[in-house]
């Protein structure tokens, strides 16, 4: 079991409110993703419920147990940093084997978990090896599996692919992805990329400013984001927004309008001039130049034979735009 609950969650340093107050409910077997830019509490917010920050006031909860005040070893829970802080003296088993035996099992109680945990993570033919005989995401997995001996009600990943590669990371965010499906176990995802928390979260948080702005399945966020911030970071390439007249004309602040959801037309729409245009096969990606709309991001499959300086109309396509008021909260 591993349902984790706060309520009226608040860290401050000093006269600084990192974390104003929030709550949120974490069901049993849920892969959750706080995503937000730097600075914006995710990483505290994860400490904190890892015993390794205090709350400055409000209360939590793990599977109905008050742990508000209980130190990190009485919670339950692995955290697997983005550092992999392994000892590079021991070998991958020993590695793996590190909490079992501070723990006081017994040498056939730690092989038989070393060796199911490294069956998982394919890392049976690497137990005798050192980390540094070992890739990065070989490294990453064995930091993994000493938090999966551990049994924990719930996994806290601390950006915990930072340290790899593009490919690898996508490697790994597929091999944590079935990992979850495996086990069925809580985890608990932090990142500053949206990529991932779209790929591979069962449920977003989006944190601004130690705040909450949206809490909700990838799609949901994707197709009706609560405000301007959340409408402007999930997604890649972001959300179009555009104010003036365009927007006074459909009853708001601003609209909003995904580069997906531009298409190039041959009569009527915005008329513009490409700048930027990445060609990358599968997709093409412009930037155009409108009088109306301002600058634009168009995201077309496939080639589109547009090179800088050529004169493109745009239209939004039906349904696809979204409207904020003036506080930029969806209308």
């Amino acid at each position: 079991m591993g349902k984790i609950v706060l309520k009226s969650v608040r860290k401050a340093f000093g006269e600084v409110d990192v974390i104003p107050g929030l709550d949120l409910t974490i069901e049993d077997g849920e892969f959750v993703v706080f995503v937000g830019p730097s600075g914006c509490g995710k990483s505290t917010l994860l400490r904190l419920i890892a015993g390794l920050e205090d709350l400055t006031s409000g209360t939590m909860h793990i599977d109905a147990r008050e742990v508000t005040s209980a130190p990190p070893a009485q919670r339950g829970l692995a955290m697997v940093f983005q550092s992999y802080a392994l000892y590079p003296h021991m070998s991958v088993r020993k590695n793996i084997a590190f909490p079992l035996k501070m723990a006081g099992a017994s040498p056939e109680e730690q092989e038989k978990k070393v060796t199911a945990a490294a069956k998982v993570l394919n890392l049976t033919n690497y137990l005798d090896r050192r980390p540094g005989q070992l890739s990065g995401g070989q490294r990453q997995r064995v930091a993994i599996g000493r938090a999966i001996v551990r049994e924990p009600s719930a996994f806290l990943f601390d950006e915990p692919l930072s340290n790899l590669d593009a490919a690898l990371r996508v490697t790994m965010r597929q091999e944590i992805t079935e990992l979850h499906q495996s086990l069925k176990t809580t985890m608990i995802y932090v990142t500053h990329d949206q990529v991932e928390a779209m790929t591979m979260a069962d449920k977003i948080v989006v944190l601004n400013a130690g705040r909450i702005e949206q809490v909700g399945s990838p799609m949901e966020l994707y197709h009706k984001p609560a405000n301007t911030f959340v409408a402007g970071f999930i997604g890649s390439p972001k959300m179009n927004l555009i104010g003036g007249a365009l927007a006074a004309a459909e009853g708001a602040d601003q609209i909003g309008i995904r580069p997906e959801h531009l298409g190039i037309v041959t009569e009527g729409g915005w008329e513009g001039t490409v700048g930027l245009s990445e060609h990358l096969g599968s997709d093409t990606f412009l930037k155009v130049t409108t009088g109306q709309a301002g600058v634009l991001t168009v995201r077309a499959p496939g080639e589109v034979m547009l090179r800088h300086g050529d004169k493109v109309r745009l239209a939004p396509m039906p349904g696809k735009l979204h409207r904020f008021g003036k506080d930029g909260v969806a209308l």
